[in-house]
């Protein structure tokens, strides 16, 4: 009898507690409570997936832009802005500063809301403030002084390598830099 009595208590405790994990209270967590670290886990990949998302598109229209202009100017010493060319003075370099320009501001504009492209950020930005020098110098226009032709040095430069530099840039935002 006493058997009988302690089985039936604990197969009442069984039930009771059975009971009270099959409740009918909402699954969500309480405010007070944290997140599961399984929650909180697959809120983590979700924002990666969607950052990877977004890296992945501005990379790829990236692309379709820089492609067509690298093929048309060239790039490091192919470029007509390359310190070695014979053409850095002249508008040929200076038509490649302006689609260099105008693809670090469509770079720019593809991340000006998002967090993250910190190097494609700041090729972009180094690259439209290189192209403004270049410009305020007058470089394009074969300057004759040395000091002005010494100062279109550094942003011409800049310029030659733009393309590959905003190339990076955005596969580095793959990687979340």
């Amino acid at each position: 009898m006493k058997r009988q009595l302690i089985w039936m208590a604990c197969a009442g405790t069984a039930a009771l507690a059975l009971l009270a994990g099959c409740s009918g209270a909402p699954a969500e967590p309480s405010p007070d409570r944290a997140a599961s670290p399984a929650a909180s886990t697959g809120q983590a990949k979700a924002a990666q997936s969607s950052k990877a998302v977004l890296a992945e598109h501005v990379k790829t229209v990236l692309e379709d832009r820089l492609s067509p202009d690298e093929t048309r100017f060239g790039s490091g010493t192919g470029s007509p802005c390359s310190t070695s060319s014979a053409v850095m003075f002249t508008a040929r370099c200076g038509s490649a500063a302006e689609a260099t320009a105008a693809d670090a501001s469509f770079a720019l504009k593809q991340i000006e809301r998002h967090e993250g492209f910190a190097t494609l950020r700041s090729v972009a930005g180094k690259l439209r403030t290189a192209v403004t020098r270049y410009e305020q110098l007058g470089c394009a226009d074969n300057p004759t002084g040395a000091a002005t032709r010494h100062a279109c040095l550094e942003p011409a430069a800049l310029i030659a390598q733009g393309f590959p530099d905003l190339r990076s840039g955005a596969n580095l935002g793959l990687q979340g830099a």
